[in-house]
């Protein structure tokens, strides 16, 4: 199968129709004019900061250039905006504890018996408690997100640049957004910094993986995947769970290992009492929402499921 053939297929459920790895990998060593992309109809351009900080940082000054003047590239104001309103009490995670999703979630178990079967033996990681993981973070695989992570991390990381706060909050956030203008500089410049750090994670997840950086999906904070991991927990904890020389956390296989590894790397084991589960998972996700949404779900799986 040549390059392109083999993005379509590995990716197809990501990214159809984008530029393939062939393309992708020659980035690197083709120069191109210092253009910029389609910028927010104030004039502002709000990756230009964010481009010379990469540069400055190691990466290649023509990968950087092209990278950000392709018609991709996009300043998400309407995701910056999503992820400045959310509040994680809000969320309904009564969802994930209906008995239709209970039911998915033991198809699931049945279809990834092998993966679950070989991750535990290495692992620890109870397959409820993964399973449990993967229903609520994607679905089970089939809510990935439908941002791009490239465009989510840059605009965040371009927040710390005060004329692209400035030109998102009168444009866009203060007619959208609950909050402050100091609450959103408080939020903005936070932010702003954990993701800066992120996209330079993702720079090195898609190239050492040989993946367009604009074909992958996720959410408005950046996750990415089935396991919605953020980059920097792509570089340290994602594992090549189906073998085939290549970490793709699209793939279920790559998702439930890696989901284990991520648990084990943080304390969990065999035999955890509940409270220590519970604190563990805080790790995955600060929200004592999520974590007890989590416990309950692999808990209903436990009691359900055929044996």
């Amino acid at each position: 199968m040549n390059f392109t053939l083999l993005f379509r297929h590995k990716y197809r459920k990501v990214a159809p129709g984008f530029l393939a790895i062939a393309v992708l990998s020659s980035v690197w060593l083709i120069g191109c004019a210092d253009n910029v992309y389609g910028e927010p109809s104030s004039g502002v351009d709000p990756y230009a900061t964010l481009q010379k900080r990469l540069i400055q940082d190691g990466f290649d000054r023509s990968f950087i250039r092209l990278l950000y003047s392709r018609p991709e590239a996009a300043f998400d104001q309407e995701g910056l905006t999503a992820y400045f309103s959310h509040r994680e009490a809000t969320l309904n995670y009564d969802q994930f504890l209906t008995r239709s999703s209970i039911d998915q979630a033991i198809d699931y178990l049945g279809q990834h018996q092998k993966a679950f079967k070989q991750t535990q033996s290495v692992y620890g990681v109870e397959e409820e408690v993964i399973t449990a993981i993967i229903l609520v973070e994607s679905r089970l695989g089939t809510f990935i997100g439908k941002r791009l992570v490239l465009n989510t991390l840059s605009a965040l990381a371009a927040l710390d640049d005060k004329d692209s706060r400035d030109m998102l909050w009168h444009t866009y956030v203060r007619h959208k957004a609950r909050g402050s203008r100091s609450q959103f500089d408080q939020w903005a410049r936070r932010k702003s910094a954990w993701a800066y750090g992120e996209l330079k994670a993702f720079l090195q997840h898609v190239k050492a993986q040989k993946v367009d950086p604009y074909s992958v999906y996720g959410s408005y904070a950046g996750a990415l995947g089935i396991a919605q991991f953020v980059p920097s927990s792509v570089l340290r904890f994602a594992q090549d769970g189906n073998r085939d020389g290549r970490i793709n956390l699209y793939d279920h296989e790559d998702a439930i290992e890696s989901i284990a590894n991520y648990l084990k790397q943080h304390g969990w084991r065999p035999g955890l009492k509940r409270h220590e589960a519970f604190r563990t998972l805080l790790n995955y996700n600060h929200s004592r929402y999520y974590a007890e949404t989590i416990l309950k779900v692999a808990e209903r799986l436990r009691d359900l499921r055929p044996r």
